[in-house]
C-alpha cells in the first residue's frame, strides 16, 4: 500500500475540481486509520506525518496533493492543524 505526494499546478487542481470537494479539518492529534477506498486530497493548511504498517513515514502538508491507496492501514500524526479538500474514489 502506498502514499503518493505531489505538487500540482493550479490548472491541474482546477481540472480535478479539487476546490469543489468537501473540506475536512483536524486538530493536533494522533490516530490509526484504514482506507477502504482510495482517497485523494489537497492540503490547504497543516503538517502531518503518516506511518504505514511497514514502518515507513511519509511527511506532507500545505500545498501537497496526496493519494492514499485503498487498503492502506496507517497512523496519522497531525503536527499542525489540518484543513484539506478530499475525494474518495
Amino acid at each position: 500500500m502506498k502514499i503518493e505526494v505531489k505538487k500540482l499546478s493550479k490548472d491541474e487542481l482546477n481540472k480535478k475540481k479539487v476546490f469543489s470537494w468537501p473540506i475536512w479539518e483536524k486538530e493536533v492529534s494522533e490516530f490509526d486509520w484504514y482506507y477502504d477506498k482510495t482517497e485523494e486530497c489537497y492540503f490547504l493548511e497543516g503538517k502531518v506525518e503518516v506511518k504505514t504498517q511497514d514502518g515507513k513515514i511519509v511527511k506532507f502538508g500545505k500545498g501537497d496533493f496526496v493519494t492514499f491507496e485503498k487498503g492502506l492501514s496507517c497512523t496519522w500524526k497531525v503536527i499542525k492543524p489540518v484543513r484539506k479538500h478530499y475525494n474518495f474514489r
